[in-house]
């Protein structure tokens, strides 16, 4: 039976199918599919069969699942298998309606997606045959005469019509429609903000500065309704553009934006007029992220210059007389004020590369106000920064310490712990915010914290464990297979509450997805990794191994060898006792993993940390990775090096990368740190040291080598990579603010 409907009993069996498809009860659906398919008569039921299909592809058994839906198609090619189709045959039903309307749309023929959702909404009253859907229809229709009664289903699919009208092009026409069903459209927000857009588009300035004008009244914080306002006032010079913001100054005289703006564009006085008061206002009020709103600026020196002499002059009069002038006839600053100048400052000259003077500034704040979380944050920055990641680890923590039921200090102390290579701290301060009885990592790779797996995959790459760094980076891939499976389901959930606008945000979303810097960072890990294992092939040793056994000598090798023995036999009772007590837990978490299994398309492959350091074809590996930076990261010049990098190691043997008489030439270019170089950063200096160490510069480079890290540690005092031969940092840290030996300022006292 090919084709056809099924009788009473196969079609009660083909609903229940449908249902488990719907609620995702795979297994089940299969059974109940095997029922119907097991009878001769209906073995080649056509709907039956492309429902196998479905079912097995989101069990992840694709191959098959092609086949039974191909079969199914041609036994059945009357079935519902275009959104055409469905119209045809359901025209009451507003999910094929919409379904093929946003077909059109994503195609980008949007003259087509706007006349079927207009004629979907001329003609759904006659397409009914329903009496309660009828009546509905009716209730709906008449809110164009009954403009009091609001309906958010409708008025959502209204936005929608409006917004293909304007991807299409016809502005005149959204406007018209716009200002038709307005009294029906729920959010009038975005009907204010549509409004103000098209009329710039159709070149009605004076409406638009009307409009832009009453949304600056409903929020004067908003950039977008400034933007629009130049954009419909047309200034045609820079004091014309100036009158538009003091004109805002006094009618919302507390807002900020309005006097943050004018900053990117005035120069000379004005600049500094326009800023002191801006300065004034955030410093009195004491706004923390105040720098982080002035950072856009620091691209032009002379800005920058003006900004410091500024906020130096403030310290110096808050010092002497507590106002930010010695002139100034106002009343008095509190003694916070000069905190938050102190605070700027630390921000100031750590972003410009002077990191002592940073921390002279930040612990005179942290002296006086021994209890603000936000001084110890900027602390451990500027140690991040001036390249001690240790001793920023060190200050995180103990700002954690000081609320330790902040998730954000927590999130930012373990982050920080991963990048100074303490991954076992790291999860246990985590653990404060995960679910108790599992595993900490198990938790957080449930959750999709990607925050955490990709500082895990560089710390795991950093210490040459590549397998658990691996591991990582495919944490992190499947979790974006994940995001893509989960946008089935909100097919339905959208089509049947109309939330059209947001699913067409949605898919295109899904579209770039791998665009996301989570996966980038991921990616990127993984690819060099990759290189790295096609260069220097794992043996049956771990990595870690050799990285820690390549100096030993025969003597040493032994006596590792035999501590290795013991404590490998130490680690086996121990796991034989832990073994013991999970095997309860394990078995309350089999069924929920089964469960997970099954709605994220199957049973996925175990990630071992040894197999996958192992891998045969690294190179065709790392092009996995490769293939969605090359088509969504077209622009960063990463994507590039590292496709370069591959594919020639895949087209070419290894050659020979620089001419032996080239070497010096080549390691006096690479070791040059001449002021004028506007790459001369502690990350690039710190990847020529390892290249001279590694010896991609040269096989006799050692003089230079000393000599360039002598002159990187003055540069760089902070910077562990460049500290003296024999340097130990002797402060280990233990989580919650506590040090086993050392001193938090040992660096700086030495320095």
């Amino acid at each position: 039976m090919p084709s056809g409907t099924l009788p009473p009993k196969e079609n009660a069996l083909f609903k229940r199918i449908l249902r488990c498809y719907e609620h995702k009860q795979y297994r089940n659906g299969l059974k109940f599919c095997k029922h119907i398919l097991s009878n001769p008569k209906f073995s080649e039921h056509g709907e039956t069969l492309a429902m196998k299909g479905l079912t097995l592809n989101c069990l992840g058994r694709k191959e098959e699942a092609y086949e039974l839906v191909r079969r199914g198609l041609r036994n059945d090619l009357k079935s519902h298998e275009t959104r055409y189709h469905l119209l045809q045959l359901r025209p009451a039903q507003r999910a094929s309606w919409i379904g093929y309307a946003i077909a059109y749309h994503l195609l980008q023929d949007y003259e087509m997606a706007a006349k079927i959702v207009e004629e979907f909404r001329k003609t759904q009253q006659a397409c009914c045959n329903d009496t309660h859907t009828r009546k509905q229809l009716q209730l709906k229709l008449s809110q164009d005469t009954s403009p009091d009664k609001v309906d958010y289903e409708y008025s959502e699919l209204l936005l929608y019509q409006n917004q293909v009208l304007r991807e299409a092009g016809l502005f005149k026409e959204a406007f018209d429609h716009l200002i038709s069903y307005e009294k029906q459209i729920c959010d009038k927000l975005v009907v204010a903000e549509t409004r103000g857009e098209l009329f710039l588009k159709l070149d009605q300035s004076s409406e638009a500065t009307e409009v832009y004008r009453h949304l600056q009244e409903r929020n004067p914080e908003n950039w977008s309704y400034y933007q629009g306002l130049e954009s419909a006032l047309k200034p045609g010079s820079v004091e014309e553009r100036l009158k538009i913001y003091e004109d805002v100054w006094v009618k919302f005289p507390k807002s900020l934006v309005p006097r943050r703006l004018p900053l990117t564009f005035l120069t000379g006085e004005k600049f500094r007029d326009c800023l002191d008061h801006y300065l004034r206002v955030n410093f009195s009020k004491g706004c923390p992220p105040l720098f982080t709103t002035l950072k856009s600026l620091y691209s032009d020196n002379e800005t920058v210059s003006v900004i410091e002499q500024m906020v130096l002059s403030y310290e110096t009069s808050l010092k002497s007389c507590k106002m930010f002038n010695q002139n100034d006839d106002g009343k008095t600053e509190p003694p916070t004020t000069l905190l938050w100048v102190q605070y700027f400052l630390a921000q100031h000259f750590d972003h410009i590369g002077q990191h002592a003077v940073a921390l002279e500034y930040i612990n005179t704040a942290i002296e006086s106000t021994p209890t603000l979380i936000e001084l110890f944050l900027i602390k451990a920055k500027i140690y991040k920064h001036a390249g001690n990641i240790q001793e920023a680890a060190r200050w995180m923590d103990e700002a954690q310490t000081l609320d330790t039921a902040d998730r954000f200090i927590n999130s930012k102390c373990a982050k920080y712990l991963l990048k100074a290579g303490l991954i076992k701290e790291a999860e246990e301060m985590c653990s404060k915010f995960t679910r108790e009885g599992t595993s900490v990592v198990e938790n957080l790779n449930e959750m999709q914290c990607m925050w955490f797996q990709t500082e895990c995959a560089l710390a795991y790459k950093a210490m040459n464990k590549y397998g658990e760094a691996l591991k990582k980076c495919h944490e992190i891939e499947r979790h974006f297979v994940e995001i893509t499976d989960d946008q089935f389901d909100f097919h339905t959930y959208c089509m049947r509450k109309m939330t059209l606008r947001s699913y067409v945000a949605l898919l295109k979303l899904e579209d770039v997805l791998r665009r996301h810097p989570f996966y980038f960072k991921a990616a990127q890990t993984a690819i060099q990794i990759y290189l790295n294992l096609h260069d220097n092939p794992l043996s049956d040793d771990s990595k870690e191994s050799q990285a820690d056994n390549i100096t030993l000598t025969d003597k040493e090798m032994k006596k590792l060898r035999n501590k290795q023995r013991r404590a490998q036999k130490k680690a086996q009772l121990e796991e034989d006792k832990k073994n013991a007590e999970k095997e309860k837990q394990l078995k309350n978490q089999k069924k929920k993993k089964e469960e997970d299994e099954e709605e994220v398309g199957g049973p996925k492959e175990e990630l071992i940390p040894e197999k996958l350091a192992k891998i045969e074809n690294p190179l065709e590996e790392a092009v996995k990775f490769l293939i969605p930076l090359k088509n969504l990261v077209k622009n960063k010049i990463e994507t590039h090096l590292l496709a370069f990098e591959i594919y020639f190691r895949k087209g070419a043997k290894m050659m020979v990368y620089l001419d032996p008489s080239s070497e010096n030439t080549a390691a006096e270019l690479a070791t040059s740190l001449d002021k004028s170089l506007t790459s001369r950063t502690i990350k690039t200096c710190t990847e020529v040291l390892q290249a001279l160490q590694d010896g991609c510069l040269g096989t006799k480079q050692q003089k230079v080598l000393e000599s360039y890290r002598t002159s990187c540690h003055s540069l760089y005092p902070y910077c562990l990579a460049f500290m003296p031969p024999g340097y130990q940092d002797n402060a280990t840290i233990i989580t919650n603010g506590d040090l086993l030996s050392g001193d938090h300022e040992d660096v700086t006292n030495e320095i």
